[in-house]
């Protein structure tokens, strides 16, 4: 059954749609703005019925703050007020509204609306759904083409965005970087965490290839490939500004090499002056590629992975990833198909 919240500061007019709608919908109330926005953080409604006229903050500054937040944006909002005025309708309209309607109001005409509004809400979201595992799709099959050239990494790109994605829950778990990691944002730095090595592309494949390890000069070149995916990202980002989760990828791949205590690359930069996201992905990153077979070197161990990584606290790695890496030790070994000494 569809959620409809209903906001008015007139508890008759509450009463009113409550009754008008409960046998078709499960139906909350709140008197005020700052009571809709906190029934909304706890359990998002499908569509939210919102009188303008409203003392301390109105129609509009509710409707301003639901846009701020980028689930809560996706809600549609049917304005209710007594104004008749095309100004005010106007103003509803632009400010991200789906619908006006003037009261009083027919049961059937409101019910039809939301109706209107639920079904086109729900294919909207279908379409962004659908397009959102187009982009993965190609995102990751972009990726495996380049890591086809390096035949030290099979696998990299998926098993690190899991190790990714695995750190950044349990942060979030551990109430940790609150603002960083909001679930929209991490979901975001998921998708970009695949892109991470993009920068390859442009590392020779006499370098890239090699059977055995790099001299200087060789890893002087491979270490290139952070600003050359940084580049290269920006360039996407640029052609398609909506694809924001190309800003998390542009720091990933320009990031990830850094360490926490300075001396990284390609920036030489430290601390938190380092994203958060390419914090996380260093993590990630490294564990993969010390539990992993290389052409030079056989997979170590988890517990001598683990050891290598804990030890790189504070040097190289944020301390607070590292507390999450030791928590969930354990499923990122399962993940990577090793066992817990």
């Amino acid at each position: 059954m569809s959620h409809i919240l209903v906001v008015d500061d007139n508890l008759v007019n509450l009463q009113q749609i409550q009754s008008q709608l409960s046998d078709n919908y499960r139906v909350s109330l709140a008197k005020s703005g700052k009571q809709a926005l906190q029934i909304c953080s706890r359990q998002m409604p499908d569509c939210i019925l919102l009188d303008i006229d409203m003392p301390e903050m109105d129609g509009f500054e509710t409707m301003a703050r639901l846009k701020q937040n980028v689930i809560l944006s996706r809600i549609p909002v049917i304005f209710l007020t007594a104004n008749h005025d095309i100004t005010t309708e106007i103003r509803a309209l632009e400010s991200g509204a789906m619908d006006f309607i003037t009261k009083p109001f027919e049961k059937s005409i409101l019910i039809h609306r939301i109706k209107l509004h639920l079904r086109f809400s729900r294919y909207q979201h279908y379409l962004e759904d659908t397009v959102k595992e187009l982009e993965d799709s190609i995102v990751l099959s972009f990726s495996e083409l380049i890591e086809c050239r390096d035949q030290n990494t099979g696998g990299h790109v998926q098993r690190t965005s899991t190790f990714f994605e695995l750190l950044g829950r349990e942060l979030q778990h551990q109430g940790r970087f609150t603002g960083e990691l909001a679930n929209s944002e991490l979901e975001m730095m998921i998708r970009a965490a695949q892109l991470h090595d993009i920068g390859k592309i442009g590392i020779s494949d006499q370098i890239l290839l090699k059977p055995g390890r790099l001299d200087d000069e060789e890893f002087e070149i491979m270490k290139t490939h952070a600003i050359i995916g940084a580049d290269i990202l920006k360039t996407m980002y640029e052609r398609t500004p909506t694809q924001h989760y190309l800003n998390y990828a542009i720091m990933i791949a320009g990031g990830h090499h850094e360490k926490y205590g300075g001396g990284g690359y390609p920036n030489g930069i430290k601390g938190e002056n380092i994203p958060l996201c390419s914090r996380i992905m260093a993590v990630a990153d490294v564990y993969d590629a010390l539990v992993a077979d290389r052409v030079y070197r056989p997979a170590m161990s988890h517990r001598d992975a683990c050891n290598i990584i804990i030890g790189g606290k504070w040097v190289h790695f944020d301390p607070q990833i590292i507390d999450a890496f030791e928590a969930i030790h354990e499923k990122l070994a399962a993940t990577a198909g090793k066992k817990v000494d």
